[in-house]
């Protein structure tokens, strides 16, 4: 029971069932003490943020052998179009199925919270744009230079960061989610809304699928090799993402995998899948993309616009650089896109935490596959 208690999703999933139950139930005195709670919650968790960029970006970075930078340039711009392309194609998704889910716009008959009476404001050491641009400009300086105690300081930060992330973070995120779901509970916003959300689920889970045929399908046209000789090879590598829900764990599947494919290179593949599963993330980033529009259609009211979510995929794409190994990953290192760009409030990020670990398997699943595609273009483009 201990260890089922222990599970990030459980203990997600109770955080939204408690809250949900709890909500029509809260009085003038506890509706100020979860007010609180969420609002300091939120300072702590986006406060973050910026590290999480800092430390994973740079280190990152500062792994990359510029011995390789050919191989590695194609390698990076061929991960960052599939998940930007995943964006897009989950976009284009979004603003044809979202308006005619059954969504209930009427706000007429909500409560209205209570002004909150105790703020804790936590803000960030500096800004997400900030902190990106400052990680990229520092990584690409250590690999240039060559400066090992840099980067073994910035592996130290980013391990740091790893520890408040799994120590701090993670154990916080359900009471956090706990409170929003109380507050919109309470609102009487939320419950008319579950069908959709699992509607929701089930189209991005079969977007998965179809971006992976079209990788797979690009693949074998630019390599004029037969994809289904890298693709029969993956099902258990995919089934066993789905149950670990980490690229980590599922990496050792994966390798094997690629390693039975008689149209991928050993000395390719070895490289590849360890560095994709690092840097591409279209499963996630697809998956993203529709959760922030239809939580946007179901708070707010409306779709961002096409030129915000052009914005927000661009800079998504780089985001998802930072994400592995952080639990809840692109979701995770992308919160601070997704206030500043998007303009989520502390309700919008709850969803959208809660949402994205219930499907998080599928995503990772769909990352670790997507590997094997990039990895027979990456084959093809080394041959020259």
């Amino acid at each position: 029971m201990k260890k089922f208690l222990n599970n990030t999703i459980i203990r997600l999933l109770l955080g939204v069932i408690i809250g949900l139950l709890i909500g029509p139930y809260l009085t003038e005195g506890l509706l100020q003490i979860i007010l609180s709670t969420r609002h300091i919650l939120g300072q702590i968790i986006l406060f973050l943020v910026p590290l999480i960029i800092l430390g994973f970006v740079v280190s990152s970075i500062a792994k990359l052998d510029k011995k390789h930078t050919g191989i590695i340039g194609f390698a990076i711009v061929i991960a960052y179009m599939s998940s930007v392309g995943a964006g897009f194609f989950s976009s284009a998704l979004g603003y044809n199925i979202i308006p005619y889910l059954e969504i209930e716009k009427d706000v007429e008959t909500l409560k209205e919270l209570p002004e909150m009476l105790f703020k804790l404001n936590i803000p960030p050491v500096f800004g997400v744009m900030t902190s990106l641009t400052l990680a990229l400009m520092i990584g690409i300086g250590i690999l240039w230079t060559g400066s090992k105690p840099l980067e073994r300081a910035f592996d130290s930060f980013k391990e740091i960061v790893l520890l408040l992330v799994n120590k701090l973070l993670i154990p916080l995120l359900p009471f956090y989610i706990l409170a929003n779901f109380a507050l919109l509970s309470y609102e009487g916003s939320i419950q008319s809304q579950l069908p959709v959300f699992i509607t929701v689920l089930g189209v991005v889970i079969v977007a998965h699928f179809v971006w992976l045929g079209f990788l797979y399908t690009i693949a074998g046209i630019y390599s004029k090799k037969n994809p289904w000789e890298v693709i029969k090879h993956y099902p258990q590598a995919y089934l066993t993402a789905v149950g670990t829900m980490s690229s980590a764990a599922s990496l050792g599947m994966a390798l094997s995998s690629a390693h039975k494919s008689k149209v991928l290179k050993p000395e390719i593949s070895n490289f590849t899948i360890p560095f994709f599963s690092n840097i591409h993330l279209c499963g996630s980033v697809l998956t993203e993309v529709f959760f922030v529009m239809t939580v946007s259609q179901v708070l707010y009211g409306t779709i961002p616009s096409i030129g915000t979510m052009i914005l927000f995929i661009v800079l998504l794409g780089i985001f998802a650089i930072g994400a592995p190994g952080v639990p809840g990953g692109t979701v995770m290192a992308s919160l601070g896109i997704i206030t500043s760009v998007l303009g989520f409030d502390d309700a919008g990020i709850a969803l959208i935490l809660t949402i994205f670990a219930l499907q998080d398997s599928f995503g990772t699943a769909c990352n670790i596959a997507g590997d094997g595609a990039l990895s027979l273009m990456v084959t093809k483009y080394s041959e020259k």
